[in-house]
């Protein structure tokens, strides 16, 4: 299995850590605010888990998760992901990220701007359209009839083809949505963003969400302006 570098390690960083532990891969945790406050998390995570800097996780992973807040995206180290695949798992929160002007003009997409900041590196956007309490609970093993679906966009196909093996080990099947440019259409508060999985909303374990009912709530997908 692989080694997968994580530069944050939140709800959706640590859930996605937990799943890639669960399938055998190796982790490497990392946060804004040193190794030392990972112990705990660590701890949890077993053997095959330890905690370093972003730069070091970035070095050691095969595959890279980022997920930080978008504001921060400028803090993700370039150089150790030459050559890598990144999963960036952000989304855009003006109350909390301050106004980006090229999003509110959507001249732009957020993983545009992480793959702009990682020119060497390749893009691709996952695991923001889901919250990590149904992240952690609708993982479900390889040709399961209940299997969900998380929507995946990026511009390498080689990029998307290592995360969809991936999302495959931790229990999700991907769907391809396109090109970074289409990102969006996963984006907050759009039909594919969060509610498929919510169900009828009685239950944490949430909804499965087949490639069917992912496609549609995709092109139910409007920009801002025209909300």
């Amino acid at each position: 299995m692989s080694t997968i570098g994580f530069i944050g390690a939140g709800n959706i960083g640590g859930t996605v850590a937990r799943l890639a532990v669960d399938a055998g891969h190796a982790v490497v945790l990392s946060n804004c605010r040193g190794p030392a406050t990972l112990g705990g998390l660590v701890t949890e995570l077993g053997p095959h888990a330890r905690a370093a800097t972003p730069e070091e996780a970035a070095a050691a992973g095969d595959l890279v998760v980022v997920t930080i807040p978008l504001k921060e995206y400028r803090s993700v180290p370039v150089e150790p992901l030459v050559g890598k695949v990144v999963i960036d798992t952000g989304n855009y929160y003006p109350e909390r990220d301050g106004r980006i002007a090229e999003l509110d003009d959507e001249s732009t997409t957020t993983s545009e701007l992480v793959q702009a900041h990682l020119p060497r590196s390749s893009v691709v956007k996952a695991f923001n359209n889901i919250s990590y309490v149904h992240l952690a609970a609708l993982a479900r093993p390889h040709g399961a009839p209940d299997r969900t679906v998380l929507p995946i966009a990026g511009d390498d196909s080689a990029a998307k083809a290592a995360v969809t093996q991936f999302l495959d080990s931790i229990g999700y099947d991907a769907l391809d949505a396109g090109p970074l440019a289409e990102g969006w259409r996963f984006q907050r508060d759009l039909a594919a963003y969060t509610k498929p999985y919510v169900g009828d909303g009685k239950s944490e374990t949430g909804h499965p969400v087949d490639r069917a009912q992912l496609e549609a709530a995709l092109r139910e997908a409007k920009r801002y302006r025209n909300l």
